[in-house]
């Protein structure tokens, strides 16, 4: 099974490039039931009820791309992915050249173009206004992927990322994007992702309001999203796909809830493929951690019945995803689609479907 196997036809007309005005007049292919349903993301609420817990990611995007410029005069682009740990850091296998075991926040990033950039060089803001950053460019990671080490004057990353880092949207979306909070969920928190969890974009705090009058629990829980979401499969077979870690966290009572749910019989719905992600990688390996948990067929579920999520990309781990939760008959839902004229990915439409693999234990307990 390789990339081959989940490509389709996707049109330029039909990826959207901007948000619409109301978020939750999006659209919403219900394919929970036996018959495909056309409704809006403000239908949510009307799908759940007493017992259900629709979770989702909280995670919010920094301002994480940096463009750049080199001593030479030429550009560079740097988009940061996640911290790293300084002591990791000093291990054999990605010991740093001196001058990067420094002050300053170390981060691991993709940067362009990486091949031509020596370590140790120093990458500045264009412009006038260059004193309130610096970003050193150390070890080589492969795939484009760097350790840098990122200076700023009052060593508040944060402000500096607000100061002189822009929204790091995907390539496919080449629109100004005029707000940049509509690429940011209103429920988002800690800011920590190269990239929204987009099927949350939809939500609003009317809809998930109307979602607990219905009865449901909402729930939140933070999955930081990284380089995956960027970075497109090369190789033949799934089987020498790596899938690169990404920061997770679920409360052990959010865990016990969607258990418990489960048990009960109401749906564990989860917003999005991050959400799964950190859903199945909590069951598995803990409430924390660092997960590089690639779901493909066959894969059992432990946690999430249900998913709405954003029509994915052609070839991608997140349609590999979608096939081991929903089964291959997302190929004909995708076709309906794009005939109805559904807008796709980031700033697209949603779909909400059911996990068609069967829990022998849930069928017991009922």
């Amino acid at each position: 099974m390789g990339p081959d196997d989940f490509d389709y036809d996707l049109p330029a007309s039909a990826i959207a490039q901007e948000p619409l005005a109301d978020r939750s007049a999006a659209r919403l292919l219900d394919a929970t039931g036996p018959s495909v349903v056309h409704r809006t993301v403000r239908d949510l609420p009307s799908l759940l009820g007493p017992g259900d817990i629709l979770v989702l990611n909280n995670t919010r995007v920094l301002p994480a791309r940096l463009r750049l410029r080199r001593p030479t005069g030429g550009t560079a682009e740097v988009l940061l992915l996640h911290p790293v740990d300084d002591h990791r850091a000093q291990q054999p296998d990605l010991q740093q050249p001196a001058h990067l075991r420094q002050d300053g926040h170390l981060w691991e990033a993709l940067v362009r173009p990486s091949r031509r950039l020596p370590d140790g060089v120093v990458l500045t803001p264009d412009g006038p206004d260059v004193e309130g950053l610096a970003v050193e460019v150390g070890v080589d990671l492969g795939e484009g992927r760097r350790h840098v080490r990122i200076r700023t004057g009052d060593d508040d990353l944060e402000a500096a990322l607000d100061r002189y880092g822009e929204m790091p949207l995907p390539p496919y979306l080449t629109a100004v994007l005029a707000d940049p909070e509509r690429y940011q969920t209103v429920f988002s928190d800690r800011p920590a992702s190269a990239a929204a969890p987009t099927a949350g974009l939809h939500l609003t705090e009317d809809v998930l309001e109307r979602c607990r009058s219905a009865g449901a629990r909402v729930e939140h829980l933070e999955l930081v999203v990284g380089l995956d979401t960027f970075r497109p499969v090369t190789v033949g077979d799934f089987d020498d796909h790596r899938m690169h870690h990404e920061r997770y966290q679920v409360a052990p009572e959010v865990i016990e809830a969607c258990l418990a749910a489960r048990r009960n019989g109401g749906r564990v719905v989860a917003t999005g493929t991050t959400t799964v992600r950190a859903l199945e990688s909590a069951a598995r390996f803990g409430p924390a951690g660092s997960t590089d948990l690639f779901i493909r067929p066959p894969f059992e579920f432990q946690m999430v019945d249900a998913l709405m999520t954003n029509f994915h990309l052609p070839r991608s781990t997140l349609l590999v995803m979608l096939e081991a939760f929903a089964g291959t008959r997302w190929r004909d839902l995708y076709r309906g689609a794009l005939d109805d004229g559904y807008r796709f990915l980031s700033f697209g439409d949603a779909m909400l479907v059911a996990r068609t693999a069967t829990d022998p234990q849930r069928e017991t307990d009922r």
